[in-house]
Formats: C-alpha cells, structure tokens, sequence
C-alpha cells in the first residue's frame, strides 16, 4: 500500500497503473448507492476547457470505456464548468438532482466544492475525486504521481541549463492555479529540485492556468529582471508556456531560454520539435481516463475486489484522511522520445505533429512516418 500526505510532499515513487491485488478492505460505503446492473448513469465533472485535454481525451475515453464495460447499457452525463466554481457548484447539483448513480469530479476549487461533496454523500451518490484532490467526504481518488510531476520538470529544466549553473542562475516560476491543489503539488516538487541549485528571481501562482495571465505575469518578470538575465521559466503547463514565449517574444527574445511545460499539447508537442519550449510532461490520458471509469462502474456495481484492486493506494486531504486511491506514472516528454510517447500511445499522428509548418523541423530531428 501506498501512502500520501497531500498537504506535505510526497514520495516519488511510481506505480503501475496495473492493480497488485485487492486489499483487504471494502471499496463500499454505508451511504453509496445500491448495486445496479449494467443500466448506470455516471456523472463526469470536468474543470476548464482552456487545457484541451478535457475535451479531446478524457470526456470521449471515460464516455467510451463505461459503455464497454456496462454493455452499451451505462451512460455519462458531462458537464464542463469553464474553470467557474459557481457554475460547478450548480452542475453537481443537477446531478445530485437528477440522482445519477456515481460522480467523477474534477473541482474547479477543490475547497470551495467540499460542501457539494458532502451533498452528494447526503443523497447516496459516490464521489470520485480525478485529477485533482477534491475536499470533503470523497470515496476514491484518481491522479497522476504530481509531485512526481514537479520533480520531473524541474530536474528537465536543470538539465536543459547544464553544469554551468550556480545560485546566480536566475530563473522564473510560473506556478498553476491556487485554487488546485495540484499546482501545490507540483511546485513542490519542482522546489525540491531547484532549491539551492539557482535563484528563482520571481514567482507566481497563476490564476485559473489562464494563458493570458502567465503572459501578464512574465512581462512583469521581464520588466523587473531584464530578459537577458532570465536563464529558464519553469511552467507548470503548456498553456502557460505559451503565454510565457508570447511575452518573451513581444519583449524582443529571439533566441529563448529552456521552457517546461505538462499535458503534452498539440501545440506543445510542435513547439518542442521547434525548440521553443524544451520539453513537457506526457501524462497518459487513456490510462487514467479508463482506470477512473473502471472505478466509477466497480464502486455503483458493488464489486468490492475489483474497486479495491484499482485503489491500492492512501492518500489523506486536509479533510479526509486514507482516501482508497490511485497514482499513474509520468514520463518527460523532449524532442528524444515524441514517437515513444505520444505517438505510439496514439495521442497524435506524425502527420499532425509535423504540419506543414512543422515539417522542417520534423525532419531535422528526424521524426517522419
């Protein structure tokens, strides 16, 4: 068993997404909702839309593996909340309304959804915490390694800087929402790998992962530093890192320094074969889209084992303490390993990647069909 803190930092362990066998104890709870055949309505709460990946993988392979495994009978009711936690807040309450049997929640505000959470315990409904560690009485948790996440980039970005860095290196933190807790998580493991090695001249946690808003904030690094005294910008994801080249950009950078970024984007993906961002990280959508839907199914069918078999894990909240949890593994993805990952995971064809644009560049680093 495998246990985190997530209000401390946690270890950098990874796991198998494939289960070690059930534990012994019970996946069910007292208040869940009795055990249903095949004919089940999943809840699927998802935050934002500015990441493209909600929308793109995560809604169509939960959609897609609930149906396979429930026969074609099961169904998935979605709502995105367009990173409002008011509007989150009232789509949960129509699911508890319209009593759909489990809820997958990914929290806009994993605080502010904690009363939401203890509705739907109220009324015999399942939560399912994905992605990010809602608050409140929650019945399972599925994420990737996040702090893992943190550690990887910031060693990346140690990396791409090379042995001539000391303390004087100095370099910008351009940190995820503070609403998510995983932006937490993942600042602190970035820290564990940059602290005493440079300087973090500037830092910031960056409203709602908006683009725009890591654009603002890098502009004040700029004015404040000098651009030429900015040796790397960590980001905490693509869409950030976008935001972070266009200010670089308007700021007359030509030649930019290492960017990292997480979720592996399209538009990542091809600004990585360019070379203007150094690398993201590749999480594996499909893994943990499905382990969540196999968990969703499992936990309203009352099949204990297989529930406790997909929730190996412990994780406490500030409010909940050993959530049956899951954590998937992370890799690094740079210009070395495109076709390794996203590739042969089927996220993106070559063709995609390389678009005529991209297609110079695709053959300098010899990625073709």
């Amino acid at each position: 068993m495998r246990r985190i803190a997530i209000s401390v930092a946690a270890s950098s362990m990874t796991l198998s997404l494939s289960a070690c066998g059930a534990l012994g104890v019970s996946g069910d709870s007292a208040d869940a909702s009795p055990t249903k055949g095949d004919d089940i309505t999943v809840g699927l709460l998802l935050p934002e839309t500015a990441n493209t990946r909600y929308d793109k993988f995560d809604h169509p392979i939960i959609r897609a593996k609930v149906a396979e495994l429930t026969d074609n009978k099961g169904q998935v009711v979605y709502s995105n909340a367009d990173a409002d936690a008011g509007e989150q807040s009232k789509q949960m309450q129509k699911m508890i309304d319209d009593k759909v049997d489990v809820i997958l929640l990914d929290a806009v505000d994993s605080k502010a959804i904690a009363t939401d959470v203890e509705k739907a315990k109220e009324a015999g409904i399942p939560v399912i915490a994905y992605d990010r560690l809602a608050e409140g009485p929650i019945d399972a948790y599925i994420s990737f390694d996040n702090e893992l996440v943190g550690e990887v980039q910031g060693r990346s970005l140690m990396a791409a800087l090379g042995g001539d860095v000391d303390t004087s290196t100095k370099i910008v933190m351009m940190n995820g929402s503070p609403t998510d807790p995983n932006a937490k998580q993942f600042k602190a493991g970035a820290l564990s790998e940059l602290n005493g090695q440079v300087t973090i001249a500037k830092t910031y946690d960056t409203t709602d992962w908006k683009p725009e808003n890591a654009t603002a904030n890098m502009t004040e690094a700029i004015n404040e530093i000098g651009a030429s005294n900015i040796a790397a910008v960590y980001s905490a994801n693509d869409g950030m890192a976008a935001g972070v080249i266009k200010a670089l950009e308007a700021a007359g950078v030509t030649e930019l320094p290492p960017i990292t970024g997480q979720d592996a984007e399209l538009d990542a993906v091809q600004r990585i074969v360019t070379g203007e961002q150094y690398m993201s990280v590749y999480k594996s959508y499909p893994e943990e889209a499905e382990a969540a839907a196999e968990m969703a199914v499992a936990k309203v069918q009352g099949k204990d084992i297989k529930f406790d078999s997909l929730t190996a894990d412990r994780v406490d909240s500030p409010t909940a303490k050993d959530i049956p949890s899951q954590l998937v593994p992370v890799v690094a993805l740079t210009r070395e390993n495109i076709i390794d990952t996203v590739v042969n995971d089927g996220i993106y064809k070559i063709s995609e990647i390389c678009a005529a644009k991209y297609e110079a560049s695709c053959d300098e680093i010899g990625l073709k069909e």
